[in-house]
Protein backbone atom coordinates (compact mmCIF):
# COMPACT_ATOMS: atom_id res chain seq x y z
CA UNK A 1 0.00 0.00 0.00
CA UNK A 2 1.05 3.61 -0.90
CA UNK A 3 1.77 6.34 1.67
CA UNK A 4 -0.22 9.15 0.87
CA UNK A 5 -0.59 12.58 2.23
CA UNK A 6 -3.72 15.27 1.40
CA UNK A 7 -3.87 19.02 2.37
CA UNK A 8 -6.52 21.34 2.29
CA UNK A 9 -6.68 25.48 2.10
CA UNK A 10 -10.00 25.80 2.96
CA UNK A 11 -13.43 25.74 1.64
CA UNK A 12 -15.00 28.99 0.57
CA UNK A 13 -15.65 31.32 -2.64
CA UNK A 14 -11.93 31.76 -3.39
CA UNK A 15 -11.48 35.04 -5.72
CA UNK A 16 -10.25 34.65 -8.92
CA UNK A 17 -7.10 36.62 -8.43
CA UNK A 18 -6.52 34.33 -5.32
CA UNK A 19 -6.93 30.59 -7.30
CA UNK A 20 -3.76 30.46 -8.49
CA UNK A 21 -1.44 31.04 -5.80
CA UNK A 22 -3.98 28.99 -3.07
CA UNK A 23 -3.11 26.08 -5.51
CA UNK A 24 0.32 26.65 -6.00
CA UNK A 25 0.34 26.45 -2.04
CA UNK A 26 -1.42 23.69 -1.23
CA UNK A 27 0.76 21.85 -3.66
CA UNK A 28 3.66 23.04 -2.26
CA UNK A 29 2.47 21.96 1.48
CA UNK A 30 1.84 18.55 0.02
CA UNK A 31 5.16 18.18 -1.65
CA UNK A 32 6.12 19.11 1.68
CA UNK A 33 4.74 16.91 4.20
CA UNK A 34 5.54 14.19 1.32
CA UNK A 35 9.34 14.95 1.68
CA UNK A 36 8.88 13.93 5.30
CA UNK A 37 7.27 11.21 5.08
CA UNK A 38 9.77 10.01 2.03
CA UNK A 39 12.96 10.40 4.31
CA UNK A 40 11.92 8.77 7.12
CA UNK A 41 9.76 11.31 9.45
CA UNK A 42 6.57 10.05 10.93
CA UNK A 43 2.68 10.53 10.17
CA UNK A 44 2.75 13.18 13.16
CA UNK A 45 5.78 15.00 11.53
CA UNK A 46 4.22 14.98 8.00
CA UNK A 47 0.88 16.51 8.58
CA UNK A 48 2.83 18.59 11.16
CA UNK A 49 4.84 19.92 8.70
CA UNK A 50 2.04 20.25 5.46
CA UNK A 51 0.10 22.51 8.02
CA UNK A 52 2.82 24.45 9.29
CA UNK A 53 3.62 25.39 5.50
CA UNK A 54 0.28 26.24 5.42
CA UNK A 55 0.38 28.70 8.34
CA UNK A 56 3.66 30.11 6.98
CA UNK A 57 1.74 31.16 3.40
CA UNK A 58 -0.26 34.28 3.68
CA UNK A 59 -2.83 33.23 1.55
CA UNK A 60 -4.50 30.80 3.58
CA UNK A 61 -6.14 31.43 7.30
CA UNK A 62 -4.15 30.12 9.77
CA UNK A 63 -0.58 31.84 11.27
CA UNK A 64 0.56 34.10 9.57
CA UNK A 65 -2.19 34.83 7.50
CA UNK A 66 -4.81 34.78 9.98
CA UNK A 67 -7.97 37.22 10.05
CA UNK A 68 -9.26 39.47 12.74
CA UNK A 69 -11.79 39.10 15.07
CA UNK A 70 -13.99 41.84 16.46
CA UNK A 71 -11.92 43.50 18.73
CA UNK A 72 -9.03 43.96 15.84
CA UNK A 73 -6.60 41.18 17.27
CA UNK A 74 -5.43 37.41 16.27
CA UNK A 75 -6.62 34.23 17.93
CA UNK A 76 -6.16 30.81 16.37
CA UNK A 77 -7.35 27.46 16.86
CA UNK A 78 -5.32 23.97 16.11
CA UNK A 79 -5.70 20.45 16.78
CA UNK A 80 -2.99 17.00 15.79
CA UNK A 81 -4.32 13.39 16.07
CA UNK A 82 -2.25 10.23 15.66
CA UNK A 83 -4.48 8.06 14.53
CA UNK A 84 -2.44 4.73 15.68
CA UNK A 85 -2.80 5.46 19.57
CA UNK A 86 -5.52 8.00 19.47
CA UNK A 87 -3.24 10.63 21.02
CA UNK A 88 -4.59 14.14 20.44
CA UNK A 89 -3.30 18.02 20.99
CA UNK A 90 -5.67 20.95 20.80
CA UNK A 91 -5.31 24.58 21.64
CA UNK A 92 -8.19 27.48 21.31
CA UNK A 93 -7.94 31.09 21.50
CA UNK A 94 -4.15 31.24 21.41
CA UNK A 95 -2.70 34.79 20.94
CA UNK A 96 -0.20 35.36 18.04
CA UNK A 97 1.06 32.56 17.57
CA UNK A 98 2.75 31.74 13.94
CA UNK A 99 2.27 28.01 13.90
CA UNK A 100 -0.48 26.92 16.51
CA UNK A 101 -0.34 23.28 14.92
CA UNK A 102 3.44 22.66 16.78
CA UNK A 103 1.77 24.25 20.03
CA UNK A 104 -0.77 21.32 19.66
CA UNK A 105 1.74 19.03 19.26
CA UNK A 106 3.56 19.90 22.48
CA UNK A 107 0.02 19.65 24.32
CA UNK A 108 -0.41 16.04 22.86
CA UNK A 109 3.44 15.12 23.75
CA UNK A 110 4.77 17.31 26.68
CA UNK A 111 0.93 17.12 28.95
CA UNK A 112 -0.70 15.24 30.54
CA UNK A 113 -3.77 16.93 28.91
CA UNK A 114 -5.35 16.66 25.28
CA UNK A 115 -6.53 20.66 25.46
CA UNK A 116 -5.40 24.10 26.72
CA UNK A 117 -7.27 26.90 25.72
CA UNK A 118 -6.82 30.85 25.77
CA UNK A 119 -4.51 32.36 29.01
CA UNK A 120 -3.53 28.74 29.86
CA UNK A 121 -2.44 27.70 26.78
CA UNK A 122 -0.45 31.19 26.05
CA UNK A 123 1.62 30.05 29.65
CA UNK A 124 2.10 26.95 27.87
CA UNK A 125 3.23 28.02 25.15
CA UNK A 126 5.56 30.90 26.67
CA UNK A 127 7.16 27.66 29.37
CA UNK A 128 8.46 25.96 26.25
CA UNK A 129 10.27 28.94 24.68
CA UNK A 130 7.12 29.04 22.13
CA UNK A 131 7.28 33.38 20.94
CA UNK A 132 4.05 35.62 20.28
CA UNK A 133 4.68 37.18 17.60
CA UNK A 134 2.98 41.09 17.11
CA UNK A 135 -0.74 41.02 15.07
CA UNK A 136 1.05 43.20 12.46
CA UNK A 137 3.20 39.98 11.46
CA UNK A 138 0.43 38.05 11.20
CA UNK A 139 -1.78 39.78 9.49
CA UNK A 140 -1.79 41.32 6.07
CA UNK A 141 -2.80 44.78 5.18
CA UNK A 142 -5.64 42.79 2.93
CA UNK A 143 -7.26 41.95 5.86
CA UNK A 144 -6.75 44.91 7.55
CA UNK A 145 -8.36 46.39 5.08
CA UNK A 146 -11.38 44.01 4.94
CA UNK A 147 -11.60 43.87 8.91
CA UNK A 148 -12.09 47.88 8.30
CA UNK A 149 -14.64 47.39 5.85
CA UNK A 150 -17.05 45.20 7.86
CA UNK A 151 -17.04 46.44 11.78
CA UNK A 152 -20.14 44.49 13.09
CA UNK A 153 -19.91 40.87 13.16
CA UNK A 154 -23.13 39.97 12.07
CA UNK A 155 -22.39 41.51 8.50
CA UNK A 156 -19.05 39.66 8.58
CA UNK A 157 -20.68 36.27 8.92
CA UNK A 158 -23.32 37.10 6.22
CA UNK A 159 -20.34 37.69 3.71
CA UNK A 160 -18.34 34.54 5.24
CA UNK A 161 -18.65 32.01 2.14
CA UNK A 162 -19.55 34.47 -0.39
CA UNK A 163 -16.70 36.67 -1.24
CA UNK A 164 -14.53 37.66 1.96
CA UNK A 165 -13.58 35.28 4.02
CA UNK A 166 -10.45 33.31 4.45
CA UNK A 167 -10.51 29.54 5.40
CA UNK A 168 -9.24 26.52 7.73
CA UNK A 169 -6.07 24.95 6.43
CA UNK A 170 -5.76 20.88 7.02
CA UNK A 171 -3.66 17.65 6.47
CA UNK A 172 -4.06 14.12 6.32
CA UNK A 173 -1.91 11.13 5.84
CA UNK A 174 -1.55 7.55 5.90
CA UNK A 175 1.56 5.54 5.62
CA UNK A 176 2.32 1.80 4.53
CA UNK A 177 0.96 0.42 7.68
CA UNK A 178 -2.29 1.33 7.50
CA UNK A 179 -1.05 3.81 9.87
CA UNK A 180 -3.07 7.58 9.65
CA UNK A 181 -2.97 11.03 11.35
CA UNK A 182 -4.23 14.59 10.63
CA UNK A 183 -4.16 17.91 11.65
CA UNK A 184 -6.58 21.39 11.31
CA UNK A 185 -5.07 24.97 11.94
CA UNK A 186 -7.25 28.13 11.53
CA UNK A 187 -7.47 31.97 12.21
CA UNK A 188 -11.61 31.55 12.69
CA UNK A 189 -14.28 33.53 11.47
CA UNK A 190 -13.11 36.93 10.39
CA UNK A 191 -14.94 39.46 12.96
CA UNK A 192 -15.38 37.00 15.51
CA UNK A 193 -16.36 37.38 19.40
CA UNK A 194 -13.67 36.83 21.85
CA UNK A 195 -13.58 33.43 23.00
CA UNK A 196 -15.42 32.26 20.02
CA UNK A 197 -14.17 28.65 19.59
CA UNK A 198 -15.21 27.08 16.14
CA UNK A 199 -15.03 22.69 15.09
CA UNK A 200 -11.57 23.34 14.18
CA UNK A 201 -9.54 22.29 17.63
CA UNK A 202 -12.71 19.91 18.72
CA UNK A 203 -11.94 16.41 18.14
CA UNK A 204 -14.63 14.31 15.57
CA UNK A 205 -15.53 18.01 14.52
CA UNK A 206 -12.72 19.69 12.86
CA UNK A 207 -10.78 16.90 12.64
CA UNK A 208 -10.61 12.73 13.75
CA UNK A 209 -8.29 10.12 13.08
CA UNK A 210 -8.34 6.18 14.15
CA UNK A 211 -6.43 3.40 12.29
CA UNK A 212 -9.90 1.58 12.48
CA UNK A 213 -11.55 3.90 10.27
CA UNK A 214 -9.53 6.67 8.38
CA UNK A 215 -8.34 10.77 8.98
CA UNK A 216 -10.21 13.62 8.75
CA UNK A 217 -9.68 17.74 8.17
CA UNK A 218 -12.74 19.55 7.91
CA UNK A 219 -13.25 23.16 6.97
CA UNK A 220 -16.20 25.92 6.46
CA UNK A 221 -18.65 27.43 8.54
CA UNK A 222 -17.22 26.14 12.14
CA UNK A 223 -20.40 26.37 13.62
CA UNK A 224 -22.30 24.22 11.67
CA UNK A 225 -19.46 21.82 11.58
CA UNK A 226 -20.09 21.56 15.26
CA UNK A 227 -23.52 20.91 15.17
CA UNK A 228 -23.29 17.99 13.18
CA UNK A 229 -19.55 16.58 14.26
CA UNK A 230 -18.50 16.10 11.01
CA UNK A 231 -15.36 14.54 11.04
CA UNK A 232 -16.93 11.72 13.17
CA UNK A 233 -20.02 11.66 10.53
CA UNK A 234 -18.05 11.00 7.88
CA UNK A 235 -15.99 7.95 9.69
CA UNK A 236 -18.79 6.64 10.79
CA UNK A 237 -20.23 6.63 7.05
CA UNK A 238 -16.75 4.64 6.04
CA UNK A 239 -16.89 2.20 8.98
CA UNK A 240 -20.57 1.20 7.31
CA UNK A 241 -18.53 0.32 4.07
CA UNK A 242 -19.33 3.92 2.23
CA UNK A 243 -16.06 4.89 -0.29
CA UNK A 244 -14.61 7.73 1.78
CA UNK A 245 -16.03 10.21 -1.20
CA UNK A 246 -19.39 8.92 -0.76
CA UNK A 247 -19.05 9.27 3.30
CA UNK A 248 -17.66 12.78 2.67
CA UNK A 249 -20.63 13.77 0.72
CA UNK A 250 -23.45 12.24 2.62
CA UNK A 251 -21.96 13.76 5.24
CA UNK A 252 -22.06 17.46 3.85
CA UNK A 253 -24.94 17.38 2.44
CA UNK A 254 -26.44 16.21 5.69
CA UNK A 255 -24.81 19.65 7.26
CA UNK A 256 -26.49 21.46 4.39
CA UNK A 257 -29.67 19.67 4.84
CA UNK A 258 -29.39 19.56 8.39
CA UNK A 259 -28.34 23.08 9.63
CA UNK A 260 -27.78 24.93 6.44
CA UNK A 261 -24.05 24.74 6.66
CA UNK A 262 -21.12 24.39 3.63
CA UNK A 263 -18.51 23.03 3.48
CA UNK A 264 -15.59 20.30 2.84
CA UNK A 265 -13.52 18.03 4.20
CA UNK A 266 -10.60 15.71 3.01
CA UNK A 267 -10.04 12.01 4.18
CA UNK A 268 -7.82 8.87 3.90
CA UNK A 269 -9.14 5.64 4.99
CA UNK A 270 -6.50 2.47 6.16
CA UNK A 271 -7.08 1.04 2.87
CA UNK A 272 -5.49 3.51 0.81
CA UNK A 273 -8.70 5.66 -0.25
CA UNK A 274 -8.37 9.40 -0.09
CA UNK A 275 -11.32 12.40 -1.23
CA UNK A 276 -11.18 15.91 -1.11
CA UNK A 277 -14.85 17.43 -1.18
CA UNK A 278 -16.50 20.55 -0.52
CA UNK A 279 -20.04 22.26 -0.81
CA UNK A 280 -18.70 25.67 -0.85
CA UNK A 281 -17.88 27.20 -4.52
CA UNK A 282 -14.61 26.14 -4.17
CA UNK A 283 -11.66 24.49 -2.09
CA UNK A 284 -7.99 24.31 -3.02
CA UNK A 285 -6.60 21.22 -2.08
CA UNK A 286 -3.69 18.56 -3.31
CA UNK A 287 -2.59 14.86 -2.61
CA UNK A 288 0.88 13.00 -3.11
CA UNK A 289 0.78 9.95 -3.87
CA UNK A 290 3.98 7.73 -5.53
CA UNK A 291 5.00 9.49 -8.00
CA UNK A 292 1.81 11.74 -8.56
CA UNK A 293 0.72 15.23 -7.45
CA UNK A 294 -2.99 15.60 -7.62
CA UNK A 295 -4.44 18.99 -7.02
CA UNK A 296 -7.71 21.14 -7.90
CA UNK A 297 -9.64 23.45 -6.54
CA UNK A 298 -13.04 23.57 -8.77
CA UNK A 299 -15.81 21.37 -8.04
CA UNK A 300 -14.72 18.06 -9.66
CA UNK A 301 -11.35 19.39 -10.76
CA UNK A 302 -8.58 16.40 -10.14
CA UNK A 303 -5.49 17.44 -12.03
CA UNK A 304 -1.83 16.09 -11.62
CA UNK A 305 1.24 16.12 -12.33
CA UNK A 306 4.86 14.41 -11.66
CA UNK A 307 5.83 14.69 -7.98
CA UNK A 308 8.79 16.68 -7.64
CA UNK A 309 10.19 17.24 -4.03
Amino acid sequence: MSAVLVVHGGAWAIPDELAPVSVQGVKAAARHGSSVLRSGGSLVDAVEAAVRALEDNTVFNAGHGATLKIDGEVQLDAIIVDGKTLAFGSVSCVKNIANPVSLARAVMEKTSHVMLTGRGADKFAESIGIAMVPTDKLVTECERKEWEKHKKYIAAVNEEFNTQAHDTVGAVALDSAGNVACATSTGGTRHKMVGRVGDSPVIGCGAYADNISGAVSCTGHGESILKVTLARLILSHVEQGKSVEDASQLSLQHMGDRVQGAGGAIVVSPSGQWAATFTTKRMAWAAAEDDVLWFGIDPKEKLKEKLSL
